[in-house]
């Protein structure tokens, strides 16, 4: 190969110089309109796609990214108002900016216990719970019946207290059985108070003297 010599060197330069000055004045002498998309540089946004949105469009970056508007300046992107994940969510993932819940834990947690799904269980003797398809525990509370004693007992596993010792009343200090009338002292005779087929709830015993009843007794013995 022969070797160049200097005024073939510099006639190289100056060809690729004149070359460069016809490209540089040919690129300027191109209008904005003839770039479908322009330069981006403060007149459009570009997202992670490659698609280009001009000024004032709202746009996503990415599809895990909040919204955002384009402007001259740049992106200015905002959160948006996202609705609330279940509380047991096991797997989150983001969308448009918002948490996106994608897997629900199969249990209830209450507290700081975990229950299967339909597990009955209990907080009390008197209040039971549930643990419901929607994985919500739901609770309620016994109602026991009116009692018909003075002297309730209550029993480990049960709510509601019993009278084991049948329907009774206070006499004073003393407590008696009803369905008898009981001689307290010479003079009063106390019962408890039955109206309608069944004990009333005061738990105090009607009292009588005892000289009203002895008259009560010997006019129905004459047949008065």
């Amino acid at each position: 190969m022969q070797k160049q010599g200097p005024a073939a060197m510099h006639s190289l330069a100056l060809c690729i110089w004149i070359f460069s000055l016809h490209t540089t004045a040919e690129f300027s002498s191109r209008s904005e309109l003839e770039y479908e998309f322009g330069d981006y540089r403060g007149r459009w946004c570009i997202d992670e796609q490659g698609f280009v949105y001009g000024i004032g469009e709202v746009y996503q970056p990415s599809p895990a990214a909040c919204p955002c508007t384009c402007t001259e300046n740049g992106p200015v992107c905002f959160r948006p108002k996202c609705p609330r994940i279940h509380p047991r969510c096991t797997r989150v993932r983001y969308r448009a900016c918002c948490p996106v819940c994608e897997a629900v834990s199969k249990v209830c947690v209450y507290g700081g216990k975990t229950y299967r799904l339909l597990e009955e269980f209990k907080l009390s003797r008197c209040e039971k719970c549930r643990c419901e398809a929607n994985r919500e525990v739901y609770c309620s509370i016994s109602g026991c019946p009116a009692l018909h004693c003075v002297d309730p007992s209550y029993e480990a596993n049960h709510c509601c207290p019993v009278c084991k010792n049948g329907p009774n009343c206070f006499a004073g200090n003393r407590i008696i059985p009803a369905g008898e009338r009981v001689e307290i002292d010479e003079r009063t005779v106390c019962y408890c108070t039955y109206r309608d087929g069944t004990w009333q709830t005061q738990p105090h015993a009607t009292c009588e003297p005892r000289q009203h009843l002895l008259i009560q007794h010997f006019f129905h013995s004459q047949g008065y």
